[in-house]
């Protein structure tokens, strides 16, 4: 069964009962679901690129007229390259002090800084908190998603994109220039 638009934009937005939401998601994909959600995304955003992929509650990899990816908030700010972890391009908050940690949890919850910071990814642009990580000191920022939106939109989408590129993760050429700055 199709679902109506105005049910998938509250999906999409968070305004949905969880027990429809839960049938929602739970369902078979009826085809066409994917490009549908991608409209309702797009009429959201003030930007006129192309999403091909939603990534997180305010970040999308975004298509360019000249075909070129990268990722983009929807305040507009622009992170680079799909294939390298835009979290190395955001600004960075680490809560690594007892009085940080103890800000977030309060008490008997805080976790001992000597085993876990705490990384806020912000976006340059407006500020939006865009995710968190909690991972021991020292721990390499967490790639989570690098997608293989070619194989994804010609091999089960059956509609190619303008240019092919190299699945492969880019970060390194972003933290190999962390040294080169003077």
């Amino acid at each position: 069964m199709p679902w109506e638009k105005k049910d998938l934009e509250q999906l999409v937005s968070g305004e949905i009962p969880w027990s429809l939401a839960k049938r929602i998601i739970s369902a078979e994909k009826e085809t066409g679901r994917f490009e549908r959600i991608i409209e309702i995304l797009q009429e959201k955003v003030s930007f006129k690129e192309r999403i091909l992929l939603p990534i997180g509650e305010h970040l999308y990899i975004i298509e360019k007229e000249d075909g070129e990816r990268v990722v983009k908030c929807d305040c507009g700010h622009e992170f680079g390259d799909y294939r390298k972890n835009w979290k190395l391009s955001s600004h960075i908050h680490v809560r690594d002090s007892d009085a940080e940690l103890e800000f977030l949890y309060p008490g008997d919850r805080k976790p001992n800084k000597d085993w876990c910071e705490i990384r806020e990814f912000y976006c340059p642009g407006c500020s939006a908190l865009l995710e968190v990580e909690a991972v021991p000191p020292g721990y390499p920022v967490v790639f989570e998603f690098l997608p293989d939106l070619d194989a994804f939109y010609e091999e089960w989408l059956k509609k190619p994109l303008k240019k092919k590129y190299e699945y492969v993760d880019n970060s390194f050429e972003v933290t190999d220039s962390f040294g080169k700055k003077g």
